[in-house]
């Protein structure tokens, strides 16, 4: 779902960034609503851990490959205007530093994955959970369906953009200047894949995690789900469990980063992230690689670990553990420092507020 540079007309991007940058302001605004002091680390942990499962490729029957985001569950835990700003963080480092779609495309990537999933997503959880416990089954059920959906949607929104290229810039000859995929490709492609594994695998994860919310620290849940109330009537909340979920998410990240190399297992890549040396221009009616998408492919050339490799192409398990280990540990700093900016502005603000009504 990373679309790389290229693929996209520079007007398509700029509508993307057109609809993404009052996203984000406005994210930055509102977050702190739910995302309080004691909260900031876990969304800091939220915003890596989604960065690390988006290195884990899934292998698909067709020969390409897929992966899961986390967005829906953030936005469940923390708000989706926390998704919002945790999953662009993830992306935008994934892009400035490894290559891992396009930063002239970071607008559209982020419309996709960080704004779109989290907000259907999380539409989808509260219509089906209803005003049920925090602790009920039936919200575990609508989450998984959330993150099922959730992630579907934003591949059918990159389908979208893949396929309205080819018949809205071509050359005088008609041929495309930028991607090559019309719907007819796009679409199939593109949701074949989520519809299967990797929304499967959303939805999972997306159920494992509010599985153990529920039964370590549901407190966390309650400042994103005002008035519903932690148990049935006639049941105990269950005790906080003895280590935090911040703790036991760092404990998880540290095995998931030892285990990111089964990633490269994964056979071929997703669709729509060909270098425009792999195309196979033969299938696509091609006799070049389209001049927009050969011009522009190249746009950022400082990342680095470019594809989370080596530039030598050696040691490649060794190369993708470390682009894990440095990209936790960027996402996470970033994303910590911000939270307590943005809630000590607000803090700052409401006082303020006091001070003059008083």
């Amino acid at each position: 779902m990373h679309i790389p540079d290229g693929y996209l007309s520079p007007t398509t991007c700029a509508a993307a960034y057109v609809v993404a940058v009052p996203m984000w302001t406005l994210a930055s605004r509102r977050v702190s609503d739910v995302v309080k002091t004691r909260n900031v680390p876990l969304l800091a942990v939220f915003s890596a851990l989604s960065f690390l499962i988006m290195m884990f490729n899934i292998p698909i029957p067709d020969g390409t490959s897929a992966h899961a985001v986390g967005a829906v569950i953030i936005a469940i835990c923390l708000g989706p205007w926390a998704a919002v700003l945790a999953v662009s963080v993830a992306l935008l480092f994934q892009a400035l530093l490894f290559g891992d779609g396009g930063v002239l495309a970071f607008g559209a990537n982020s419309l996709n994955i960080a704004i779109l999933m989290p907000f259907i997503g999380y539409g989808v959880y509260r219509a089906l959970a209803g005003r049920s416990p925090l602790t009920s089954r039936r919200r575990l059920v609508a989450a998984g369906i959330a993150g099922f959906v959730g992630i579907n949607a934003a591949a059918l929104a990159t389908a979208i953009e893949f396929g309205i290229q080819p018949g809205l810039f071509t050359n005088a000859a008609g041929v495309p200047l930028y991607s090559p995929y019309d719907l007819s490709e796009a679409i199939p492609a593109m949701m074949l894949p989520h519809l299967t594994v990797a929304g499967a695998a959303e939805a999972m994860l997306t159920v494992g995690v509010l599985a153990y919310m529920q039964r370590t620290d549901i407190t966390r849940l309650v400042p994103n789900h005002p008035g519903i109330p932690l148990t049935a009537a006639d049941t105990v909340p269950p005790e906080p469990g003895r280590l935090s979920p911040g703790k036991v998410a760092v404990g998880f990240m540290a095995v998931m980063v030892l285990l990111t190399p089964l990633g490269l297992l994964a056979p071929g890549g997703a669709f729509g992230e060909d270098a425009p040396e792999d195309l196979d221009l033969k299938a696509q009616g091609l006799s070049a690689v389209p001049r927009g998408l050969d011009e522009y492919s190249g746009f950022w050339s400082h990342t680095l670990l470019d594809g989370y490799g080596f530039s030598s192409g050696d040691r490649a398990n060794l190369a993708y553990i470390l682009s894990a280990v440095v990209g936790i540990l960027v996402v996470g700093a970033v994303i910590y420092a911000a939270g307590r900016v943005l809630v000590a502005v607000r803090g700052g603000t409401e006082r303020e507020k006091e001070e003059v009504s008083a």
